[in-house]
Parts: structure tokens; sequence; C-alpha cells
């Protein structure tokens, strides 16, 4: 479980085979082989650690749900350690296990922040609403629009520059993953309606 507050950007140090190689510092700090990692927003597992680095496994199924197959080396990364039961949680619970992609649609400069619009499946749109959530490549960001293949957040500028927001452009992938507990609801609510009918 994680926060959505991304604790630093990373740097990817390069692939071998479905081996992914990140350059970290604050990510190591009290971290092991076997722990989990948000890494663009997707749940990993540490496989390795280096002195500065660390590896992870990317699987086919992480491949067709996220945008880490298409990371190059250098190529800056958000990077959060899973959730300490005895911290703050001073984001939304966010699992890691990205919904799927979306693109970036638009940027708008609006006073000290931006509005960032997001293009997203229509499976997705059902799981927004406007003052929800939804963690875009694991960073946790408040819904301020919510339409049925769209959504719009405001990203201040401590986020824009520390993360990898600020480096993405119109069109760019990113993960996305709603609320579970909407999906929950959701859920719970088709198995009550089925069994009435």
């Amino acid at each position: 479980m994680f926060t959505g507050i991304v604790e630093e950007m990373g740097r990817v140090v390069g692939w071998e085979g479905d081996r992914l190689t990140i350059a970290a510092k604050v990510a190591l700090e009290d971290s092991k082989v076997g722990d989990s990692i948000a890494v663009n927003g997707a749940c990993l597992t540490i496989v390795s650690l280096a002195d500065g680095a660390f590896d992870v496994e990317i699987s086919p199924e992480t491949r067709r749900c996220t945008n880490l197959g298409l990371l190059e080396e250098g190529a800056p990364i958000n990077l959060e350690r899973a959730l300490r039961y005895d911290g703050r949680l001073g984001g939304h619970l966010v699992q890691g296990h990205v919904d799927a992609t979306g693109s970036v649609a638009s940027i708008e400069a609006e006073g000290n922040a931006w509005l960032y619009t997001f293009a997203t499946p229509s499976s997705l749109g059902r799981y927004l609403a406007e003052k929800g959530f939804a963690a875009v490549d694991g960073v946790s960001l408040t819904v301020v629009r919510a339409a049925p293949t769209s959504f719009t957040v405001a990203v201040i500028p401590y986020t824009h520059q520390n993360t990898v927001l600020g480096s993405r452009g119109v069109s760019d992938l990113v993960n996305i993953e709603v609320d579970i507990l909407a999906k929950y609801v959701e859920r719970l609510l088709n198995q009550t309606a089925e069994a009435h009918e």
C-alpha cells in the first residue's frame, strides 16, 4: 500500500531483459530485497540492491498495463516506498495496481499551478469524481473535473518540480490508478442488483 506522495525521482540506469535497474537515494533507505516499491505508480518487488541502485523485474502484464516498458536510459521515474503503518498518511490509499494507461490531453497554466487533462479509457470514467482522487504515474492527485473519457487535475509547483509530471508533454502516456473503493462499491451494487432480479 502507498500514499501517492512521491519520495524522489530516480533515474533509469538500463534494462537487462525484463530486469529494470533504477538509480535512487531516498527510496533505498531501509529497503531490502523483497520489499515493494512504487515505480511510476506500479507496485514492484525489489529483486536486487547495489550501491545507489536497485533492480525490479517487469512481467508481461505490467508491460501491457503501464508505461514502464517505454522507459529509456536516463529517464526520470517516480519512486515511493511502501507505506509504514506507524507513519502519516499524507496522500490517499494507493495500491500500486495500475488500472490502465492514459495520455496527456492538455496542459494549461493557471496562476501558480498547471491544469493537466488526461484522456482515459472509457472503462475508467465511472470511477472518477470531482474532488475524488486518481494516481497518475504514482502521484496522488485531486480530480478537478471528471468526464466520461478524461479528467483534469491541478498540479502545484512543488509537484511539478519534484515528480515526472513536470517533464510530461501532450500525448505522453501515463499510468492511472483509480480509487479501489469506487470499484468495490460498484461490484457490491451490481451483485445486489443481480440478487434481486
